[in-house]
């Protein structure tokens, strides 16, 4: 029996030891490979996928105010963080292939090893492994995931056209599985999305819903079908869709969004009983498993009263949803914007729009969808509150400087009263709003309830104490011993604003500690010290004034639509500065806006007409109907270049005929400065020098180009002899017509290329700085947000930059310093960090690689991940 019972292991050892031939085509061959490689290497293989998906799932943050994804979106970061998965997969994908060639496992196995690729941003590997099933796979289950895999790929990548063909050819194919259908229709309803194409989302998603039982799947499907029927306005299908969404045990915070929303288009927006309506979010704002989510639900109850035309009420609800803790973060950014939006639209306040609006930055990311959208008008604002303050200030400031010292002192310190009474108010404002809960009942007991006898508890006492220390002993640092310290007591540094206008506005809704008086209140010292004293600081501060008065009427006009307000301060810059260097584009603007309200424009075209009969503003007004944009800047170059062959040959009469002609038939083009330069050359050929020393002095005072100014001085100062060699005026002129060669051979590429760039021109929008390295380099530079923090704090410690960096692909790493108020901003920082900035981290050629970007374009980059694409469009736009 023994013997049979070896001679039995015997015969299954030899079976198994021929088995593990991968050469032999039998039964036995087959079904080992078969068996191994299923349950081993491809098992494995297939459980890593997995496991990253569910990670990609974990780490996306879900923004219930927008339209959910189809697909979590695929961070690079986290790719890099699970590589070793990746790796796995490739491992044991790999040996399924190498160790089972006969098993009927190896087509998953590629296929799992392109999806490995596509994870990893290795599309070209990935497509070449899809297309390969494609061709050569006899399975149609592999065949009909490659495929469908292959046109996420290419929608994801933005390549529609060949995306649209796999679509094609997957809808002629017979016998797809329901699995491979249900993600078809699935990365259908991506390829639309990605389309923006509503219609075909819906639809393709409406045919998933059949196609899968997990009930989660189907519960985030509905969810998002749910909100895109709200946003067509049909409510009673977005409705049914929320109901669905409830079901299959959704994550509460998506169960609770889709219970929101679905009384929302059922019942809130139409209901009559207001009162209803608002009982229902005070419920909700009292269920304790809301309280993660009361800034969403008072966000909600903002915008139901702001439908009501409460819009004092939604404020103060938007300002207490903002002082709430909340899940996501991005609901902070939508609070903040929402309060911008009201300031600006329906209150006008200009200045509080700016600091909500940043407010709103600090909530959220560049890469967040909101980010573009909020500052789209940041840029403006910025400059508006700069402005504004700055007349404010200097305006205070030159009054006070007429008054006598004593007046001076006594203003000074009424100044003070005044503040410290504001804080106290605000204090008590503060105390009185604190609720008496439970344990401040029981406090009271023991004769500590808070806002009375408890010191700490009552911020108007705190705040009094403050101010009453800060009397006393001035701004004390945390020292120990400081009484002993040998400084004076007024030593300590204090926040000094000006008298005439506190030019910081509080954030109502953000909190604030109590007994903070002393970094806000500022000494009277300081205060008399801002006062200028010589005539010399009173002619700053009044050319401060004309600078502020005229960029603030421009702004208002072209930026903020607000013609009336801009006639204002441009009447104002031209009745207090008549002999303002703006005035002949002050008297344009107020043409336009004039024209805006039906005012008296030809009063302004008439002065103009009079007082400058040669300026481009004039020659504007004069003719409407003028050519604009690059096809004017590029027969104006033409012409301008004609001009200059005339001036070069000495037929000055004919050069400036064509400088005048072009001027009249094509103003206020990029070549208009360049054109009044080489007018006023020809003017110190024929004209006598005194009126070709004005024009030079005009013309340094209104023109904003560098070089051209640059050029202007020198031509000047050849004049009047206070430089005994420069350049010839030729020379010049002709290193400047080389410059402008460039320039219309990029406005004539700008032409031909303008509407297939998917980059646009948009220097106002506020902009980011980057620098790009290879992922290796990267590495190695461990030091370098360190050194640019190290740097800011010595050069832009009051700008508030932030440093941060990502993958921008596989290929490179980029570094971001952010947020710049508009282009301008961010090219004065790109000049000092050429100039100034050292860090063993960069080489040279990596600092001159950095560029700047729009946060608009910076979108688009971070979509499309073509960097040699984006800086075609820099060097044309920026250099």
């Amino acid at each position: 029996m023994m013997r049979g019972y070896f001679t039995s292991l015997g015969i299954i050892a030899v079976i198994f030891l021929t088995a593990c031939s991968s050469e032999k085509n039998t039964f036995t061959n087959r079904w080992f490979h078969n068996t191994t490689s299923r349950y081993n290497a491809v098992f494995y293989a297939k459980a890593n996928i997995e496991e990253l998906e569910k990670a990609i799932a974990k780490n996306h943050r879900e923004d219930f105010t927008q339209v959910l994804p189809i697909f979590y979106p695929v961070d690079s970061a986290l790719i890099e963080q699970n590589e070793e998965l990746l790796d796995d997969v490739r491992g044991f994908a790999s040996k399924a292939i190498d160790w089972h060639r006969i098993s009927k496992w190896v087509d998953d196995s590629y296929f799992l090893l392109g999806l490995a690729d596509y994870y990893d941003a290795k599309f070209d590997e990935s497509s070449n492994t899809f297309r390969y099933l494609n061709v050569n796979s006899k399975k149609k289950r592999v065949r009909h995931r490659s495929l469908i895999q292959l046109m996420r790929q290419f929608t994801d990548l933005g390549n529609f056209e060949d995306a649209a063909y796999v679509i094609e050819y997957l809808s002629k194919e017979p016998g797809i599985s329901k699995e491979n259908k249900f993600l078809l229709y699935k990365t259908l309803a991506y390829y639309y999305e990605k389309r923006q194409d509503v219609n075909g989302k819906i639809g393709a998603l409406d045919r998933t819903l059949g196609l899968t039982k997990d009930k989660k799947e189907k519960s985030r499907i509905n969810f998002i079908l749910g909100q895109l029927y709200q946003r067509e306005g049909l409510d009673a299908l977005a409705y049914s869709y929320y109901r669905e969404a409830v079901k299959g045990n959704p994550p509460y915070e998506r169960a609770f969004f889709a219970q929101l929303f679905a009384q929302q288009v059922a019942e809130l927006n139409k209901s009559k009983d207001v009162k209803r309506v608002r009982n229902y979010y005070d419920e909700l704002l009292k269920d304790s498993k809301n309280r993660d989510l009361r800034d969403v639900i008072l966000y909600e109850k903002a915008m139901f009263e702001f439908k009501q035309e409460n819009i004092e009420e939604a404020e103060n609800l938007l300002k207490q949803a903002a002082k709430k803790e909340g899940r996501n973060p991005l609901q902070k950014g939508y609070i903040y914007q929402k309060l911008a939006e009201i300031n600006y639209e329906i209150k006008k306040d200009f200045k509080a729009t700016k600091y909500y609006l940043d407010s709103a930055l600090a909530s959220i990311r560049p890469t967040d969808k909101i980010y573009t959208e909020i500052n789209q008008k940041k840029g403006i604002f910025d400059n508006y509150v700069m402005h504004y303050e700055t007349i404010n200030k200097n305006d205070s400031l030159i009054r006070l400087s007429q008054m006598s010292a004593e007046e001076q002192e006594l203003v000074a310190e009424m100044f003070i009263k005044q503040e410290e009474e504001r804080l106290l108010r605000e204090a008590e404002q503060k105390s009185e709003q604190r609720s008496s809960g439970i344990f401040d009942n029981l406090l009271a007991f023991g004769g500590r309830g808070s806002g009375e006898s408890f010191y700490f508890d009552n911020t108007l006492a705190m705040q009094r104490g403050s101010i009453e220390f800060y009397r006393n002993w001035g701004t004390r640092p945390l020292d120990d011993n400081w009484r002993r310290n040998v400084q004076g007591f007024q030593s300590g540094g204090r926040d000094t604003g000006s008298m005439g206008s506190r030019t910081e506005i509080r954030d109502e809704s953000g909190p604030e500690e109590p007994g903070s008086t002393i970094g806000q209140l500022p000494d009277k010292q300081s205060l008399l010290a801002q006062i200028p004293k010589t005539e010399e600081e009173v002619n700053q501060l009044r050319e401060e004034l004309e600078d502020s008065y005229f960029e603030l009427g421009k702004l208002l006009f072209f930026d903020f639509k607000e013609a009336l307000m801009s006639i204002e301060y441009l009447e104002n810059l031209i009745t207090t500065y008549p002999n303002s260097s703006k005035k002949a584009e002050a008297y344009y603007i107020l043409f336009l806006a004039n024209q805006e309200i039906n005012g008296n424009p030809q009063l302004y075209a008439q002065r103009l007409n009079r007082e400058f009969p040669e300026s481009p503003f004039t020659f504007s007004v004069n003719n409407p109907d003028a050519i604009k944009g690059n096809q004017a800047f590029l027969e104006s170059s033409r012409l301008y270049k004609k001009a200059y062959e005339q001036y070069y040959a000495g037929n000055f009469a004919a050069a400036r005929g064509t400088i005048r002609s072009t001027l009249e038939n094509y103003p206020l083009t990029k070549n208009t400065d360049r054109l009044l330069l080489l007018d006023i050359m020809v003017s110190g050929k024929i004209d006598d020098k005194e009126r070709y020393k004005n024009r030079l002095e005009n013309y340094i005072q209104t023109t904003e180009e560098p070089q051209l100014v640059k050029l202007a001085r020198n031509m000047l100062l050849a004049l009047t002899g206070e430089q005994e060699e420069v350049k010839s005026e030729s020379a010049e002129v002709a290193m400047e017509s080389q410059v402008m060669e460039e320039q219309i051979a990029d406005a004539e590429q700008e032409l031909e290329n303008e509407e297939d760039s998917p980059f646009r021109e948009n220097p106002n929008q506020t902009h980011i700085f980057v620098i790009a390295l290879d992922p290796e380099k990267a590495r190695e530079s461990k030091n370098l947000l360190a050194d640019l923090e190290s740097f800011h704090a010595q050069n832009f410690a009051n700008s508030r930059l932030r440093t941060g960096n990502m993958n921008l692909n596989r290929q490179e790493v980029i570094f971001i310093v952010s947020p710049f108020s508009n282009a301008e901003r961010a090219k004065e920082y790109r000049n000092k960090f050429m100039n100034d900035f050292n860090s063993n981290s960069l080489e040279k050629n990596d600092k001159e690689n950095s560029f700047l970007i729009s946060i608009e374009n910076f979108q688009e980059l971070n979509r499309r991940k073509n960097l040699n694409e984006y800086r075609q469009f820099y060097r044309r736009v920026y250099k």
